[in-house]
């Protein structure tokens, strides 16, 4: 064992630290305030500044960073937005947004 160890220390090493970082990197994935993510789709008249004060109580992000963080994960420049776009947006609680969105949506479809 000790010619072993020896012999593949730096190896042995390296394997222990890529696996720590690996988890570490994993763990911080998520966002700080472990917000969900919803996709949507960009109805007429919509534009970020809308949405993000629209949304505003579902995330917990000032309109500025939230325009900023939509624009950034949805490889969007200046803004600009069109009818029928989907987007990603940051949300609090992602599940049971995204449940009662859908629910909401099937409603609407019915009338």
């Amino acid at each position: 064992m000790k010619k072993l160890w020896e012999s593949y220390s730096y190896a042995i090493i390296l394997v222990v630290l890529s696996f720590g970082m690996v988890i570490v990197f994993a763990a911080n994935t998520e966002t700080a305030d472990g917000a969900g993510f919803v996709k949507i789709v960009v109805k007429e008249g919509d534009s970020i500044w809308k949405i993000a004060s629209k949304y505003s109580e579902e995330h917990d992000m000032s309109e500025s960073d939230f325009v900023k963080w939509v624009e950034k994960q949805n490889s969007i420049s200046l803004g600009q937005i069109y009818p029928g776009d989907e987007i990603i947006i940051p949300v609090k609680d992602g599940m049971d947004y995204y449940e009662t969105n859908l629910a909401s949506s099937y409603n609407e479809k019915e009338d």
